[in-house]
């Protein structure tokens, strides 16, 4: 296949993923830009080895793309901050028109209380969190993606929502 036909089936099959690449590395390495970065080397490396999709589902591939960039990325990354997610309610969700200020900011605590629980899940329990419960993917997409079994999956998402439950169960 010459490069453009490539670069023309990859923008086809990759780039509707862009929210969801972007979703699962802001929630890994907890902070913006630092997703943006991995996004962007995410993206070049599925590129670079777009050859070897096999066809099927391009989200999952894809997110196994980000996802083991985001690993390599925290595994080479050395000191600095780990800066919480740059999230602004506002802009990312919509307060309904009968919602008073007091119920608003009910809401919005239980919220923050809930980003920080997500954060504070170790990473394999994180990122399997975020894939189902955000993305959507399906237990297989998740097993593709994370490159582990199943059952493995299965696992860490009941361990990861229990100890998201013990921790909002803490912050009440």
């Amino acid at each position: 296949m010459d490069e453009a036909a490539k670069l023309a089936l990859f923008e086809q099959t990759m780039v509707p993923h862009l929210n969801a690449a972007h979703n699962l590395a802001r929630w890994l390495t907890r902070n913006q830009h630092d997703a943006e970065d991995v996004v962007q080397e995410a993206y070049l490396r599925a590129f670079r080895f777009f050859d070897g999709f096999q066809g099927g589902d391009g989200r999952a591939w894809l997110l196994a793309v980000v996802r083991n960039t985001c690993l390599t990325w925290m595994g080479r990354r050395t000191g600095g901050s780990n800066s919480p997610v740059e999230f602004n309610e506002q802009v990312h969700g919509a307060i309904g028109e009968r919602e008073n200020a007091e119920e608003a900011l009910v809401r919005n605590a239980k919220i923050e209380s809930l980003r920080n629980c997500v954060e504070s899940l170790p990473v394999e329990y994180r990122e399997i969190v975020v894939m189902r419960e955000m993305e959507e993917l399906s237990y297989r997409e998740i097993s593709e993606a994370a490159g582990v079994p199943i059952g493995t999956v299965m696992s860490r998402l009941s361990r990861g929502r229990a100890r998201l439950l013990d921790c909002m169960e803490a912050k009440s």
